[in-house]
């Protein structure tokens, strides 16, 4: 180890000892960068650029763009604000332009899941009717565990709360998923109210003909809005189309483009409540009606009602299993 290095980290220890007011990684590459006159500083433009290209060439899934709105120094850093779809974050690059860091931990705060029960992400406003969106993939085992655990606090809370399944806007599982997200799209549309029968049946095995019969769905209806929708949104043209697939692996599902944009949809299964994305774990209809629950002005009395606390197996029938969050994307 040089001369200098062993400078360095002798002066970054005391520095920590005698209460430095840097953040710990703001001191170090100041140490690192700012007093080495070898280095090679970027503007903050430069930084930040570059490391707005490694995010949408690293980090972010197919079809989603990350965009820079502006950068400034901070704690020895450069600090870049960018946006996603509709959500803004901030993000951190040091000088030299080689080390990103995708968020600052605020140390004063800490971490819902260290303080036990589940871990549940975004701060989710309060209102009298929560909305609860659960955007996913027809054939993704991960989004199959969580349409089942959606499905008993569906149930409970279905006149207290506005929820509903929508669709990841591609498809990783082949025609057949398209075709189902097509179908659960326009059954729901049509007859909402037997949708969640058709969907209950669905998660055992994925027979569809035997769930639409079970279900009592009209087939009228149903292939009528499929002709429709198929139309207005070119999902079959675009699938007969690999030159729009995205990165030319999957097939494109427009039907919720917009709301995905909005949520900056990242997976199946992405679960949004009152315009916020949350990630909730474990993955149990219990833990799942509490976070609901925590989105009312005034929680209803079904609230005090217990769900199972079991979390369901990914993919099709029952069992439970101890994976909490996988996701397809």
């Amino acid at each position: 180890m040089g001369k200098l290095n062993k400078i360095l980290i002798v002066v970054v220890i005391t520095g920590f000892l005698i209460g430095v007011g840097f953040l710990i990684v703001g001191a170090i590459v100041y140490l690192r960068v700012g007093k080495c006159p070898s280095e090679k500083f970027l503007s903050p433009q430069e930084a930040a650029e570059k490391a707005i290209t490694y995010i949408n060439q690293n980090l972010l899934r197919r079809g989603m763009t990350a965009s820079l709105l502006n950068v400034a120094e901070e704690n020895g850093v450069y600090k870049f604000h960018l946006k996603i779809g509709s959500n803004e974050f901030d993000s951190y690059v040091t000088k030299d332009g080689k080390l990103l860091f995708i968020e600052g931990i605020d140390m004063e705060k800490t971490s819902p899941s260290a303080q036990g029960g589940g871990e549940t992400t975004g701060e989710v406003s309060k209102r009298d009717t929560p909305e609860v969106k659960l955007f996913l993939m027809s054939y993704c085992p991960f989004g199959l565990q969580a349409e089942k655990m959606f499905l008993p606090v569906y149930d409970l809370l279905k006149e207290k709360a506005e929820m509903a399944v929508y669709f990841v806007n591609y498809a990783m599982h082949g025609k057949k998923e398209v075709d189902e997200n097509l179908r659960q799209y326009c059954i729901q549309k049509e007859e909402k109210e037997k949708y969640y029968n058709y969907l209950s049946c669905f998660v055992k095995a994925g027979e569809f003909k035997k769930c639409l019969s079970e279900a009592k769905i009209d087939r009228d209806k149903m292939n009528s809005c499929i002709s429709q929708t198929d139309q207005k949104y070119k999902i079959t043209k675009m699938y007969n189309d690999k030159s729009t697939w995205l990165n030319g692996n999957f097939p494109k599902f427009d039907v919720h483009t917009d709301l995905n944009e909005k949520y900056g949809v990242q997976g199946s299964p992405t679960i949004v409540i009152n315009d916020k994305v949350v990630e909730v774990s474990p993955r149990s209809p219990e833990k799942f009606k509490e976070v609901i629950c925590q989105a009312f002005n005034s929680p209803p009395k079904e609230c005090s009602n217990t769900l199972s606390n079991d979390v369901p197996s990914p993919g099709f029938g029952g069992g439970t299993d101890s994976s909490s969050g996988g996701q397809c994307r």
